[in-house]
């Protein structure tokens, strides 16, 4: 798919599609205008006559449009003008594409998404999403992305960077939504290897003989039940700027099974999507290296498999972390939390400015936030501040948790240092984050847990079902203002 901008529209050029914004102050949109001249009035009586909606999302396909070269013109609603911002540019753009994207197309114009650069650019991010599915295995496909898209009134170097971080966070939902058989640890390295290729990206790779050198023995706990070897990767951006790097940490579990905790049968079968927060640090360092940013990275993934076997983890087997600190198992459905304990002190070893880490990592979570809106929590309150307005001008959906002291009360073993779980069902998304405190020291950290966004059940307006590459767009805003 080749993508190019224009200033303006053309109306004689030849487009199979022409996808347009209509904002609810539709009057004063420009681009409204200027299609409604083309149709001789047709398009504003329609709008009149309240055959379509402007409400963000609303898509309304119009076939064969008087005056218009383009077969069809779908109209998206974009909301009200002063509310307009990235994210409902994002999803509104990719409305239009998913609408689109039902069969195969030529060219397809946009126009009419207005607004700040950054609300354009993620438009066109959205658009680019929204043209593909999670059908990767299928003869036949259930969405196409055009041959080409055309997109008015973008500057050049906004659709570049737009470009680079869509394709980064395709290339994150084609990982995740990869299933098990195919995706697991070694392949999980093989890909990201080939994705950093001919980038300015150094890999270093840890295999379970260097994972026992090292002390993982959290790690290497969850895993020993599977026959597939666990993996332990580190990506250096160097970037362009001075001073220690950021360390971004990712969840790596390929297929969990919960182990001898095991999950029901519907909570299972998506645990392919289990290691999204791997996939989200491989596309985040891919993307800054790409966009060339100042900032130094260090990215950190656990790649493991949590399935039952002769070997596999007990329940109160009291396990050595790699910091020394010794975990009781209460519950072998909290391995990511495992694996995270020993990544984290792999990070602070590496003595980073600050750590982000990056888990699908708790039900709680979602039963807290639901599954738009990403958990965030920490030891840093600046730092959370940070990363939560990069959110927001983003256009992503994050909201803070409590880290109240006396959480810690509820991970006090009685034979090791820290239990894997709390004393119950309640507030297990902070009972978890505070588990991962542990192993973080005094470095400022956040954590993310991305457990309700990572991956769609069910297909929304602007994104087939599977996964969503949450954060990606969030943490390069962020990654921008680090080392200015």
């Amino acid at each position: 798919m080749t993508i190019e901008c224009a200033k303006q529209w053309d109306p004689d050029s030849v487009s199979e599609v022409l996808v347009l914004g209509v904002p609810s102050d539709w009057k004063n949109s420009e681009s409204v205008r200027q299609v409604d001249a083309k149709t001789s009035g047709w398009l504003v009586r329609l709008i009149e006559a309240e055959e379509l909606s402007t409400k963000p999302t609303k898509t309304t396909v119009l076939l064969s449009p008087p005056g218009l070269a383009a077969r069809q013109l779908v109209l998206v609603g974009l909301g009200d003008l002063p509310l307009y911002e990235p994210g409902v540019a994002y999803r509104a753009a990719g409305a239009a594409a998913k609408v689109v994207a039902s069969k195969a197309r030529k060219i397809v114009t946009f126009i009419g998404f207005e607004g700040s650069e950054m609300a354009r650019s993620s438009a066109l991010i959205g658009a680019i999403n929204g043209f593909q599915g999670q059908d990767l295995l299928r003869k036949e496909k259930s969405l196409f992305q055009p041959e080409s898209i055309r997109w008015i009134d973008i500057q050049p170097e906004s659709l570049t960077q737009a470009v680079i971080l869509a394709d980064c966070i395709l290339e994150m939902r084609r990982l995740v939504n990869l299933p098990p058989n195919i995706l697991d640890p070694i392949a999980f390295v093989n890909e990201a290897t080939t994705l950093c290729k001919d980038l300015p990206i150094e890999i270093e790779v840890w295999d379970e003989p260097r994972l026992r050198a090292e002390r993982c023995n959290a790690m290497l706990a969850v895993a020993q039940g599977s026959t597939k070897p666990p993996r332990l990767i580190m990506f250096r951006y160097r970037g362009n700027g001075n001073g220690p790097p950021v360390a971004l940490v990712g969840k790596g579990v390929t297929f969990d099974s919960g182990g001898l905790s095991i999950k029901p049968t519907d909570s299972m079968l998506t645990m392919k999507m289990d290691m999204a927060g791997a996939a989200t640090v491989l596309a985040i360092v891919k993307a800054a290296a790409q966009l060339k940013l100042d900032q130094p990275i260090l990215g950190i993934v656990g790649m493991v498999e949590n399935m039952i076997g002769g070997n596999c983890m007990r329940l109160g087997d009291v396990l050595k972390s790699r910091n020394g600190k010794t975990i009781e198992m209460h519950n072998t459905d909290a391995e990511g939390r495992m694996v995270l304990a020993d990544l984290l002190d792999v990070a602070v070893e590496n003595k980073p400015k600050s750590i982000v880490d990056f888990a699908t990592l708790t039900g709680a979570c979602l039963v807290a936030l639901g599954t738009d809106i990403n958990g965030i929590m920490g030891n840093n309150p600046a730092m959370e501040a940070e990363l939560r307005k990069a959110a927001e001008t983003a256009g992503e959906l994050v909201w803070p948790l409590p880290m109240h002291p006396f959480f810690s009360e509820q991970i006090v073993g009685k034979v090791g240092d820290l239990k894997n779980m709390g004393d119950g069902r309640w507030g297990g998304a902070t009972i978890a984050a505070k588990f991962l405190e542990e192993f973080v020291d005094k470095t400022p950290w956040v954590h993310f847990d991305i457990a309700g966004p990572a991956f769609l059940e069910t297909a929304k307006p602007w994104q087939d079902l599977g996964a969503t590459g949450t954060l990606v767009r969030t943490t390069i805003e962020w990654l921008r203002n680090q080392n200015t």
